[in-house]
């Protein structure tokens, strides 16, 4: 089966330098600043494919490049090298990294949806919670005003957003409202593939409960593939089925999220499950 995203052999450097300056960086040097230009390798040599229906968590502590390999796959930041491919892009043929900025723009409305751990970054907070959903329907070229309310609605009530709050500004909302919306956002247009960043950072223990529980319900529900990025090993538990562990930008284990909870191999992988052990 061709997977629903494959990531190959992705990297990225900030600042000055080229890929000769990677030497000399990463955990067996424990460091991601060159010694030799000054460029931080954010990540380099990252790959993973997740399948149709399957959950793959990214984690790491803050600085270990897995935000940075979101991005990249997203489109938000571009990779110094490797290639990323969607199977409902030419049928994974195509690197994305080739197509224009246009197209990857275009990508974002239905075939590779992103939950931000800022909903500011994925919202409008100027518009209503229904309005930010009509958004990315009216880009996917719905037109008619009554199929776009309904599909606002039902997305609402699939998210937890009460109806009679879908015409409130998003700027109104709370922090865990707000995580709902921009979940109903993302869905909106059935991706294939969901990118989800820290998704419950910032928010109460109780709110980020329910939201954990939300998504872990529609990922079930909808088959999606989904790339579940965090610093929380009790979140990577929930949602996912396998893990990469992320260290000075480099996946340094990767295996089923249950077996490596019980017996991580790396050192740097202990450290992380003996402290969510507590």
């Amino acid at each position: 089966m061709t997977p629903a995203l494959r990531v190959d052999g992705l990297g990225k450097i900030y600042g000055p330098g080229t890929t000769a300056d990677v030497a000399g960086t990463g955990p067996g040097f424990n460091r991601v600043v060159s010694p030799t230009s000054g460029g931080i390798v954010a990540a380099w040599d990252v790959s993973f494919e997740v399948g149709p229906g399957e959950a793959l968590g990214v984690i790491g502590e803050s600085g270990s490049g897995k935000s940075t390999v979101m991005r990249c796959i997203c489109g938000d930041e571009e990779p110094t090298t490797g290639s990323i491919r969607l199977a409902s892009v030419d049928g994974g043929g195509t690197d994305l990294r080739t197509l224009s900025p246009a197209r990857r723009r275009a990508l974002r409305v239905d075939r590779l949806a992103v939950v931000y751990q800022d909903p500011a970054e994925g919202l409008d907070l100027r518009l209503s919670a229904g309005g930010n959903v009509a958004e990315r329907l009216t880009a996917a070229g719905w037109r008619n005003f009554g199929r776009i309310r309904e599909r606002a609605s039902e997305l609402m009530l699939r998210t937890d957003v009460p109806l009679d709050r879908m015409d409130d500004p998003v700027r109104e909302f709370s922090g865990g409202m707000r995580q709902r919306v921009q979940l109903a956002k993302a869905l909106a247009n059935n991706p294939p593939v969901v990118l989800l960043d820290e998704p419950t950072t910032g928010l109460d223990a109780s709110v980020a409960a329910s939201v954990l529980d939300l998504i872990r319900d529609l990922l079930e529900e909808l088959g999606v593939a989904a790339v579940v990025v965090s610093h929380d090993f009790a979140v990577i538990e929930m949602l996912t089925q396998r893990v990469v562990v992320m260290h000075h930008g480099r996946i340094v284990e990767a295996g089923l999220t249950d077996q490596l909870l019980e017996d991580p191999q790396h050192p740097y992988s202990q450290r992380l499950v003996g402290a969510a052990r507590g």
